[in-house]
């Protein structure tokens, strides 16, 4: 399956279903209702988070998070679906929310693996709102 750039993340040593369950468990301890779904054409995981229970450190932009993984050859893909759009005023926290999920994805996959697993960000990382802005071509 040829993706482009829309990988947020990978991982390496672990399959697509561990890695969902990775992110579906730690979307759980931050307040989100989780639900998660395979299909095998395309063969991919969907993790869609809706925050129930208030946490100061969700920015309201990220009220519902949907995330959507692939398998890659040695591991899985990690493509960020939702929010596509936040607001200048949300970024600041958003952008530590991100980092907050990426650095424990990293911590529980070294750690469960026993060290034979890791996430890395893709050359060129990609996050929707982050992308080419309105003026260029």
């Amino acid at each position: 399956m040829v993706e482009g750039n829309g990988d947020w993340l990978r991982a390496r040593g672990i399959g697509r279903e561990r890695f969902a369950g990775y992110v579906a468990d730690y979307l759980g301890t931050l307040g989100y209702t989780v639900e998660r779904s395979e299909s095998t054409e395309p063969l991919e995981s969907r993790v869609r988070g809706r925050l129930e229970r208030m946490n100061p450190a969700v920015p309201p932009a990220a009220g519902a998070l949907e995330f959507r993984l692939y398998p890659t050859s040695g591991g899985a893909a990690l493509v960020w679906e939702q929010p596509r759009d936040v607001p200048p005023a949300d970024r600041p926290r958003m952008d530590r929310l991100v980092r907050e999920i990426q650095s424990h994805l990293e911590r529980v996959v070294h750690t469960e693996s026993h060290a034979t697993a890791k996430i890395v960000r893709p050359p060129e990382s990609h996050l929707p709102w982050t992308t080419a802005s309105p003026e260029k071509p």
